[in-house]
């Protein structure tokens, strides 16, 4: 195992009408004028946002509001909202959505607090060293965002796709009530829980070993999301299963899922934010369409790691070599995918690419993430192609 340092600030208020606290949180934090920040479809339905708004003005709480956020979040709507939270001397940022709307807020509040232009956060121009405080009400359950210390936005300028690791991003309150997340699209809540699965498996599937305990956690959270998942896709407004799904997406990024670990090998998301990033794909389905290129690309050199996954998390029985029983893993993983209603190639995701496309793609990834990612295999450009190739 390795050294480590575990620190969660966040304070979570989970359960039915949790959403009614915003008021005596905001409070306790200090808020004065808040920016309500929001995508548009979530925060919208059901009435929530109408409801934030009577909440802060029953509490006397000023408020402004910037929504239009949109997945793969962009860096024209932070510079927007950093102009805005200036002008309007806001103090407090209430996030109302997702991973994409979360992390806008973050990327808003950093650059107010460091006292830098935006993208210089994410460039390495500029490091994080104070923020907005941000807080969330959760309405998709996914990118872990509500209690991680990292946020991802693309520069609309360039197609450049990259993200921010600073402790001072953690939100200092994250309001998760699993009802909010019952109008969900199907295929939206697919990719939500696609994402939770591979924060933990990016961490679970490295090149060195974990506390026994810390990968236990993470195998039941995978357990427990393939399973629940399956249900939603039956019953999308099976209560217990989207607050198990909920409390999973906020483990799996918070640090916990690799206490003892190596880091997280996080490949797959590093090529699946080119990919996203070009094609303006689905985070959750730009990784799945990736994943199994990249597994049999790597698990013979972390043979071990890939094999009690299998066991461990995907249930396969252990009748056979380890690499049989690896590969086997890796079969499941996928056909869980395609259970869902998820891509397993790149070519599922509609996207038909030229070999020059291909290796276009492939420089950019290796360019970007400074020339090789990944602690399974130290991937290069041309594992890069590699990889991407055997996806198509």
């Amino acid at each position: 195992m390795y050294e480590f340092v575990y620190c969660t600030p966040t304070k979570v208020v989970f359960g039915e009408n949790a959403e009614s606290k915003l008021g005596g949180l905001l409070k306790e934090y200090g808020a004065k004028k808040v920016l309500l920040h929001y995508g548009g479809g979530s925060a919208l339905k059901g009435g929530l946002l109408t409801r934030v708004r009577w909440l802060l003005e029953e509490d006397g709480i000023a408020f402004v509001e910037l929504g239009g956020v949109k997945p793969n979040p962009r860096l024209s709507l932070v510079e927007e909202g950093v102009a805005l939270c200036k002008s309007e001397g806001v103090d407090f940022i209430v996030a109302i959505g997702g991973g994409s709307v979360i992390d806008s807020a973050k990327a808003i509040g950093m650059a107010i607090g460091t006292g830098c232009a935006p993208w210089d956060l994410y460039s390495g121009g500029a490091k994080p060293s104070a923020t907005l405080p941000v807080g969330v009400i959760l309405t998709l359950s996914a990118s872990g965002s509500e209690m991680s210390n990292s946020s991802v936005i693309t520069n609309d300028y360039t197609q450049v796709k990259k993200g921010c690791t600073a402790e001072v991003s953690r939100p200092v309150f994250a309001i998760l009530n699993p009802a909010l997340t019952f109008t969900v699209p199907p295929y939206a809540t697919a990719c939500g829980c696609a994402d939770i699965a591979m924060h933990t498996m990016e961490r679970y599937l490295s090149g060195g070993n974990s506390l026994r305990v810390t990968d236990a956690i993470g195998e039941e959270i995978v357990r427990t999301v393939t399973a629940c998942a399956k249900q939603l896709v039956k019953n999308p407004q099976d209560y217990e299963a989207r607050a198990n799904v909920m409390w999973a997406g906020s483990l799996s990024h918070n640090g916990l899922t690799g206490c003892g670990g190596d880091g997280g090998d996080w490949a797959t998301h590093t090529l699946g934010h080119e990919l996203s990033a070009l094609y303006d794909v689905a985070h959750g389905a730009a990784l799945t369409a990736l994943w199994g290129a990249w597994a049999r690309y790597v698990y013979r050199n972390v043979l071990g790691r890939f094999y009690t996954f299998a066991v461990q998390a995907m249930g396969v029985r252990p009748n056979g070599s380890k690499e049989e029983i690896a590969l086997k893993g890796i079969e499941a993983v996928e056909d869980w995918f395609r259970a869902i209603g998820l891509p397993t190639s790149i070519g599922g995701l509609g996207i038909t690419l030229t070999d020059e496309q291909v290796r276009d793609m492939a420089h950019r990834c290796a360019e970007h993430c400074g020339g090789v990612k990944g602690s399974c295999v130290a991937l290069k450009e041309e594992d890069m192609y590699e990889i991407y190739k055997a996806a198509l």
